[in-house]
């Protein structure tokens, strides 16, 4: 059954049923109970696009990640999703990888779903050198960065100073007497940037050696960290502090340094990044940096929120990490 046979049936025009299903408060409420009986009746479900051309809204929101799999991006996600349907909003999840190309391709197909608006998740999103196709989108739907910063209009950003936490590791180690220190890192992300960054800055300030050798790109995973000390070994370069840009790479620096029968933290302190479950299944536990990932989620969600009500919304705000100090510091 369609708008048009509800409306007959009630003895309404189809702009009355409209008002109704749309929640209008300009229906008297004797005729809104009328047309809701009959809605009952009948098991009248609006479709979502044709009620879009009246409200001009879906009540959807399009949500893209490059790899859910990632347990930072799987609890962000989750946390945005759950609040989003408590707001009453339908979510549409999208794994892009990291190849430009199926980013476009996807957000493409979120304006094409017509989702009110857009958050992206990860700082794999904001590209080195040309943005425009997300200044292209935000035209249309507001975008709202998480944990990636790009200035324009109706783009809103949520970050945390990733920078500023690696920066606090190198001055804990300091304190506490290690002066050859390695950073090992995955991804050239606007984050992963921000804390090679930090790594330098701590170096600098206390006047500790930097070399080509400080700082490691390495694969993605344990077998990332687990490759990145082979590679110290192999080089003959000093260390007696690991730090690294995921947890993830933590677990196979632990690994390796096990193997080879170094003790941590008293041969080698290792700090991993995220506090995530990984950081709890090691031996000695992981210290790492709670990044404040469900704050944030909450974070984004809420100025994607107000500002599809209209509301004014700043367009940055930053998030303060905190070092999470466990067994192998």
């Amino acid at each position: 059954m369609n708008i048009y046979e509800i409306a007959k049936k009630a003895g309404v025009s189809i702009a009355t049923v409209s008002r109704v299903i749309n929640n209008s408060p300009n229906v008297k409420q004797e005729t809104k109970e009328k047309v809701e009986a009959v809605l009952r009746q009948y098991r009248y479900t609006p479709n979502a696009i044709a009620r879009s051309l009246v409200t001009r809204a879906t009540h959807t929101i399009g949500v893209l990640t490059s790899d859910v799999r990632d347990s930072y991006y799987a609890s962000a996600i989750y946390t945005i999703e759950q609040r989003f349907r408590e707001l009453g909003y339908n979510v549409i999840l999208c794994n892009t990888g990291l190849e430009l190309k199926k980013k476009k391709e996807y957000l493409r197909i979120m304006l094409q779903k017509k989702v009110d608006g857009i958050i992206l998740v990860g700082s794999v999103f904001k590209e080195k050198n040309d943005n425009s196709h997300i200044y292209e989108v935000a035209t249309h739907v507001p975008v709202v960065m998480l944990n990636g910063d790009l200035q324009g209009d109706n783009i809103y950003s949520i970050v945390c100073d990733d920078g500023a936490a690696i920066f606090n590791i190198v001055e804990l180690l300091y304190s506490k007497g290690h002066r050859d220190m390695v950073y090992m890192y995955d991804v050239e992300s606007f984050s992963g940037m921000a804390k090679i960054e930090g790594f330098k800055r701590g170096l600098k300030k206390n006047n500790l050696k930097f070399d080509d050798g400080s700082i490691i790109k390495v694969p993605q995973g344990i077998q990332g960290g687990y490759e990145g000390v082979e590679r110290l070994e192999r080089e003959g370069k000093r260390y007696t502090a690991i730090l690294t840009s995921e947890d993830i790479i933590a677990v196979g620096v632990l690994k390796k340094l096990r193997e080879m029968g170094k003790r941590v933290p008293e041969d080698v302190a290792v700090f991993g990044f995220n506090n995530s479950q990984y950081s709890l299944c090691t031996l000695p536990e992981l210290s790492t940096v709670d990044n404040k990932v469900t704050d944030m989620a909450l974070g984004a969600v809420q100025m994607l929120y107000d500002v599809l009500q209209g509301k004014e919304v700043t367009h940055k705000i930053v998030v303060t990490p905190e070092l999470v100090i466990r067994g192998s510091s």
